[in-house]
């Protein structure tokens, strides 16, 4: 039996256009295309570590409208165990998003019926958590949700993945001491440390100071420029595969979802985030969320230079 990776986490219907630029402050751009894509950080993480090998079990929300149906179908397409997706009163997350030419995007999420996963709620799906070999958490649902998935997979001996997007602040101090993996990008890695992340060296520091901050070990994501493992005062740089980005929506959560994968089935952490970095590599070069997310095949085929 594959490795089981438990998400706790958003479900989104992702509404996106493309421009030939992002728009400015009051100005109104003619949109390109238009295409109606299922997402959430949550669920394209779930995605992602389904079609990379690892048995998946989703916990959220989903709105009781025509996207809730769609959202929980296209997880059950990818054999994910939806027992703890719970359908609740009004509407499903949305996020509008535009991506321009240059595949750079830009996100509103209106949260929806994710907000009603509460951390009572959860606890009501404990023998799912208790299943899993990796929990993994964003912060798209509550943040009281979030704590009590990161305190109760602590306390089972779980391995805790948090990535922290979208940050907008810090974290709980009391969170840290319960991630094993803190999967920041830059610019979430320095609102955390609190430290500009704009080069390797000072992704270094950012790294250093969220492990005195309690993290177990830091993955900070660096984009074409690869990713940044810390563990300690020990650090290693991982390059990105090169390849021609189309769109760069969900690149992160197949990153996480890959690497949760791996590192269930046993990989080492270097070839789990090796692993990962492929799958996101791959996932750029096609347009959309969880349409662009890999399979295990696609990767195990990528021939890194």
């Amino acid at each position: 039996m594959s490795a089981k990776v438990v998400v706790i986490g958003s479900l989104n219907m992702d509404l996106v256009t493309r421009a030939p630029r992002l728009p400015k402050g009051g100005e109104t751009l003619i949109g390109e295309s238009f295409s109606v894509v299922c997402g959430g950080k949550g669920a394209n993480q779930a995605v992602a570590a389904a079609r990379l090998g690892a048995q998946v079990s989703m916990v959220g929300c989903v709105g009781r409208d025509a996207y809730g149906d769609m959202l929980r179908e296209a997880l059950l397409a990818e054999q994910i165990d939806c027992q703890a997706v719970t359908t609740v009163d009004g509407s499903s997350g949305v996020a509008l998003i535009v991506v321009d030419d240059s595949s750079q995007n830009a996100i509103v999420i209106v949260p929806g019926a994710n907000g009603e996963l509460t951390a009572q709620a959860l606890d009501g799906f404990d023998p799912v958590l208790q299943a899993a070999d990796v929990l993994i958490c964003q912060l798209e649902v509550p943040d009281a949700t979030v704590g009590r998935a990161l305190q109760r997979g602590r306390e089972l001996g779980k391995t805790v993945i948090l990535n922290p997007a979208p940050a907008s602040r810090a974290l709980p101090a009391d969170w840290y001491a319960a991630i094993d993996y803190l999967i920041p990008n830059e610019s979430e890695a320095a609102i955390l440390s609190g430290l500009a992340v704009d080069s390797l060296a000072s992704a270094q520091a950012a790294a250093t100071q969220l492990i005195a901050m309690g993290a177990g070990k830091v993955i900070i994501t660096l984009g074409a420029q690869g990713s940044l493992f810390a563990d300690g005062n020990s650090f290693q740089h991982f390059p990105a595969p090169t390849v021609k980005a189309v769109d760069t929506t969900a690149a992160g959560d197949t990153f996480v979802g890959g690497f949760a994968a791996a590192l269930a089935a046993g990989k080492s952490e270097a070839d789990a985030i090796r692993f990962g970095q492929v799958a996101a590599a791959l996932s750029v070069t096609r347009a959309g969320a969880q349409p662009s997310i890999p399979t295990l095949s696609e990767v195990q085929a990528f021939a890194v230079p």
